[in-house]
């Protein structure tokens, strides 16, 4: 057992330092992304497959996060910065836990704070709930006597230019990590 351990941990270090691999967590094979329609934050229906021949990032979340959510779009926001002319090549799509708050309007403004690139999708409860089985999301409300929270997946997938599930970045992920791996993705 423990040398199937090691020769495993042996592996995934030379798999990372192997300048050409993803760091994120790699779906071997890669497999569809399943695509959707939601209204968009930017005031047009939001489809996944709309964004085909672009690098795709996408994030589940909701705007009153106190920190998971915001700790992410930074880093997204901070790695598309250095990716410079790249930049154009990637689209940032962040999908709400949250219909009852997360309007279009409030998913532009959330998200214009960060960049005003990125684009969020709300919809029905039943929309989104279909989304979020459909890449496997866990998203759970917490009320409390006078407001309310979500507890939710917080991981990132990494969609290439033909529209596949290539990667899951944890939470907590450095922002040279996505450039990385977006980098791998748009010269495949």
């Amino acid at each position: 057992m423990r040398a199937k351990l090691a020769l495993l941990l042996l592996a995934a270090a030379l798999i990372a330092a192997d300048g050409e691999g993803l760091r994120a967590g790699v779906f071997d094979p890669p497999r569809v992304a399943p695509d959707f329609a939601l209204r968009g934050s930017d005031g047009t229906e939001l489809a996944l497959s709309r964004y085909r021949g672009k690098v795709v990032i996408l994030q589940f979340g909701f705007t009153s996060c106190p920190k998971v959510c915001p700790t992410t779009l930074a880093s997204l926001a901070e790695a598309r910065r250095k990716l410079g002319e790249k930049a154009k090549e990637l689209q940032v799509v962040y999908v709400t836990v949250d219909p009852e708050r997360d309007d279009v309007e409030r998913l532009q403004k959330y998200l214009s704070g960060f960049d005003k690139t990125f684009v969020g999708g709300t919809g029905t409860e039943e929309q989104l709930a279909a989304v979020r089985r459909d890449y496997g999301i866990a998203a759970a409300k917490i009320t409390s006597d006078t407001d309310y929270t979500f507890s939710h997946s917080s991981y990132t997938y990494l969609i290439d230019r033909q529209g596949n599930l290539r990667a899951l970045m944890p939470y907590g992920q450095p922002s040279a990590d996505y450039v990385h791996d977006v980098v791998v993705l748009l010269e495949q």
